[in-house]
């Protein structure tokens, strides 16, 4: 199935003392995003999930939404919302959060 929008969250886990987005609260992030696309009936057309490092560490947590590739940093839960209704929703980036990369 293609998705109209993909949202990957990191999640990753580093032992490392570098900033970590899964330490960071990645996997309520990628929950936040479940539960609020569901009662949006976003899902199945669109999807959220958790994914390994997205090598942006020093901007985490860290959320890239396909297929535009925009990349969002040190994503809050407070952040969800947002994303979901300007992005998802009405396909306007956060420009707040984007990411140059």
């Amino acid at each position: 199935m293609k998705y109209s929008k993909h949202v990957f969250v990191c999640t990753n886990q580093k032992d490392a003392p570098k900033k970590c987005c899964g330490r960071e609260h990645g996997l309520a992030l990628v929950d936040a995003f479940k539960t609020s696309m569901k009662e949006r009936k976003l899902m199945p057309e669109m999807r959220a999930q958790g994914t390994a490092c997205l090598d942006m560490c020093a901007f985490g947590p860290t959320v890239v939404v396909y297929p535009e590739g925009i990349f969002y940093g040190n994503v809050q839960l407070s952040d969800v919302e947002e994303i979901i209704e300007s992005h998802l929703v009405n396909g306007v980036p956060v420009e707040r959060l984007k990411l140059d990369v």
